[in-house]
């Protein structure tokens, strides 16, 4: 079957932009490239005490039969969200099938006709494919630069609908994907609550990572409770799949009844809410690795200013540390050195990333030795500089 020629023609065009996407093969390099943080995804403790929780509580299906509104709201699901609730200090929490599915879910459905969506330009792209689903107006302000989100605050506000009332939802990430940084979020609830506005804050990044047990950057701030919705996202440090809203009551019976991504699709099974389940339990246990991560974090920092590599690093205290080579063909070419020697480190092109900030997005996990982590700054630094 003939396919259409303006299709053929996108692919062409990202062939001659060396920027066409291609599924990797697996790869038995050093790992400084997957959001596996604390090394859950590979747990063999995890993966058996999940397996030892289905049996001990006969759970024995394969799939969830249907959206969790029909048949698929099996008894795990209630026991996780109460758990998820405790563990993070929220009054609710509501499991979606992916972060993907939340953000969507959440983006098109909450925000109103007549409100205003103010949202970092770095936020994710499920956020943004969200708020293109929204009724409400968006608007992006720079990054991290809270000047511009006032400056656009000002503006919404000289706007009404109809003279209804108006919410205005400020929305970030505590850890950018890309870059491994984090808000101000002192200046930001400042700004918040000086103009009655909602904060939504996406901690996919941030969970295992920051915080006492891996709770996230906003319970280990202690402003938790001045969000109106938080994101929690189970496949990077959690090592496992799916996602959580956390919220109000009201809140989680507002995305039961209207969010799209919730309604209309089938649950999780058993199996994957046992796994989320037992990795919280792990990750409410298991010191040792979210400290192993924390000085992995440091002695990289350490070691980038050591080799002359700090001013190419965004800055960052994250187990995200981005070094930017603009150029898609020439951080693929570095990218490329690196996985010959034996080391896994993707290279993000545009444009995943604006023109300009092609980057290495190098991941550090609690299982990197240091060893590995300066031999692969010292590589980058000879083929940087060479």
């Amino acid at each position: 079957m003939k396919f259409p020629k303006n299709l053929s023609d996108k692919l062409e065009a990202r062939k001659q932009n060396n920027a066409l996407r291609q599924l990797p093969a697996t790869s038995s390099a050093i790992d400084f490239a997957s959001n596996d943080y604390l090394g859950f995804a590979k747990s063999k403790t995890i993966f058996d005490k999940t397996h030892q929780f289905l049996i001990y509580n006969n759970y024995c299906e394969n799939g969830a039969t249907g959206s969790r509104l029909l048949s698929g709201n099996h008894q795990l699901y209630e026991l996780a969200e109460n758990y998820l609730a405790q563990f993070h200090q929220a009054d609710t929490a509501l499991i979606f099938n992916s972060g993907y599915d939340a953000n969507v879910g959440f983006f098109s459905s909450v925000p109103q006709k007549g409100d205003f969506i103010l949202y970092d330009e770095l936020c994710h792209a499920s956020i943004r494919d969200g708020i293109q689903l929204s009724h409400a107006k968006a608007y992006k302000y720079q990054h991290n630069d809270y000047e511009d989100l006032e400056r656009l605050i000002a503006k919404v506000q000289l706007t009404t609908y109809n003279s209804q009332p108006t919410t205005i939802y400020i929305v970030t990430e505590s850890v950018f994907s890309m870059d491994g940084d984090c808000p101000d979020f002192d200046t930001m609830i400042a700004i918040a609550e000086k103009h009655q506005a909602l904060i939504v804050v996406d901690e996919a990044h941030a969970l295992g990572v920051f915080g006492e047990n891996g709770c996230g950057l906003l319970q280990q701030l202690q402003v938790h409770n001045k969000i109106f919705a938080r994101i929690m996202t189970f496949g990077k440090g959690l090592g496992c799949h799916g996602a959580a809203i956390l919220g109000s009551n009201e809140l989680k019976n507002y995305l039961i009844n209207f969010a799209r991504s919730f309604i209309y699709t089938t649950g999780l099974s058993p199996h994957a809410i046992a796994n989320i389940y037992c990795a919280y339990q792990e990750l409410n246990t298991d010191k040792a690795a979210q400290l192993a991560l924390r000085e992995n974090i440091n002695y990289f920092n350490q070691q980038k200013q050591l080799l002359g590599l700090k001013p190419m690093f965004v800055r960052s205290k994250s187990a995200i540390q981005s070094a930017i080579i603009p150029g898609n063909e020439k951080v693929k070419a570095i990218a490329t050195q690196l996985q010959q020697n034996g080391f896994d480190v993707k290279a993000i092109l545009s444009p995943t990333v604006p023109e300009g900030q092609e980057r290495l997005r190098i991941c550090i996990h609690s299982y990197n030795s240091e060893a590995e982590i300066s031999k692969v700054l010292e590589l980058l630094a000879t083929f940087v500089f060479q």
